[in-house]
């Protein structure tokens, strides 16, 4: 997928992990200048984008601490123009220390809830204001299929991403009139360095338990995330608002069984 982002300026926070990272390399390789925001390291994933030809620069910030992220917009947009683009890509999981609600500790609901939800309501608040004066821009956020579907032993997240859906909805309500779109993605299971051996490892005995409940038979790439933001980036989505776009495979298309 090729479309026009010349000119623009697009910011993808935690654009350090896999996700943001293809996202950012790919709004990148189709002409928008980058604000690459990570926690930890956003430099890596400019390298990667400089080395590619485009433009990006990097801005260490935590989306769960609201002064943080205001300075950050502020940043931005004094460094490198008005914001056309705002990803909301940031966003933590209790790995593999699952729990069920009754044993589930405050601290990680907390901690999930800030990042995830609080996150992303924080950097839209920023932005909105300045797009509405602009009269233009477009808000992603990235969900998940457990925003739609429910999970076990995932209380916190399967409530912040049900919460991002919403939040997406609500917001393309309020500031349509101002010419701007607000849309979501909803990744299913995506392969990552992280996840390989869950799906590929002859020693995890769920992997084909897993892979059975995708229709399309395998996990997707985080390129098949980065293209879908592309494409509500862009202008052939001008008419789309409101919408959480779910690439998961079929996973939430309904049950897969031979029963």
């Amino acid at each position: 997928m090729k479309v026009d982002l010349k000119d623009r300026i697009a910011v993808v926070t935690g654009a350090a992990g896999a996700i943001g990272r293809s996202t950012a390399l790919m709004l990148a390789e189709n002409g928008a200048t980058v604000a690459v925001n990570d926690l930890h390291d956003p430099e890596a994933t400019c390298a990667a984008i400089r080395e590619r030809g485009g433009k990006a620069r990097g801005y260490t910030a935590d989306v769960s601490d609201v002064s943080a992220v205001n300075s950050m917009i502020s940043a931005i947009e004094s460094d490198l123009g008005p914001i056309d683009i705002m990803v909301n890509n940031a966003g933590i999981n209790v790995g593999k220390n699952r729990v069920p609600i009754h044993e589930f500790p405050d601290a990680d609901w907390h901690k999930i809830i800030r990042v995830d939800l609080d996150g992303v309501f924080f950097c839209s608040r920023a932005v909105s204001a300045r797009m509405i004066g602009r009269r233009k821009g477009t808000i992603i956020n990235i969900t998940s299929v457990f925003g739609i579907v429910p999970a076990r032993l995932q209380c916190a997240y399967t409530a912040a991403k049900a919460g991002v859906a919403n939040f997406t909805r609500s917001h393309a309500l309020e500031v349509g009139q101002y010419g701007i779109r607000v849309n979501g993605v909803a990744p299913g299971s995506i392969l990552t360095e992280g996840t390989k051996s869950m799906f590929y490892s002859p020693e995890n005995k769920q992997r084909d338990s897993m892979l059975s409940h995708i229709p399309l038979g395998a996990p997707g790439e985080t390129e098949d995330i980065a293209a879908a933001v592309l494409y509500l980036a862009s202008d052939d989505a001008k008419y789309v608002t409101g919408h959480i776009l779910v690439v998961d495979g079929g996973w939430t298309a309904g049950y897969h069984r031979d029963w």
